[in-house]
């Protein structure tokens, strides 16, 4: 898979994040989470959509609409509605920048 990058590191602040499309059309969203950078498809499993206006909450990506929270590193659905994990994705640093693997 080819990596995309996000942008420089300093732009992203912990509790932050930033969506990105791949090649396919598929939006990915890379966050700063407890000082950790982490990837996941933005694509909630509960309901089909993208987090945007959502939170991160104690290193956790938290759906907007339904309230279900995630696991940044894991991609785990950890509180319903949301039963079904979702994918995440390899992410690096390199010459201040971040990439994402998708």
């Amino acid at each position: 898979m080819p990596w995309i990058q996000v942008c420089r590191e300093d732009e992203l602040a912990d509790g932050q994040f930033k969506i990105v499309e791949n090649d396919d059309g598929d939006e990915l969203l890379v966050a700063r989470a407890e000082g950790e950078l982490r990837a996941v498809v933005n694509e909630c499993s509960h309901d089909r959509r993208g987090f945007e206006g959502g939170c991160i909450e104690a290193g956790l990506l938290v759906c907007p609409r339904h309230g279900a929270r995630f696991c940044l590193r894991t991609g785990k659905a950890l509180t319903p509605p949301a039963y079904v994990d979702i994918e995440t994705f390899a992410v690096k640093v390199e010459e201040g920048h971040v990439w994402v693997e998708g």
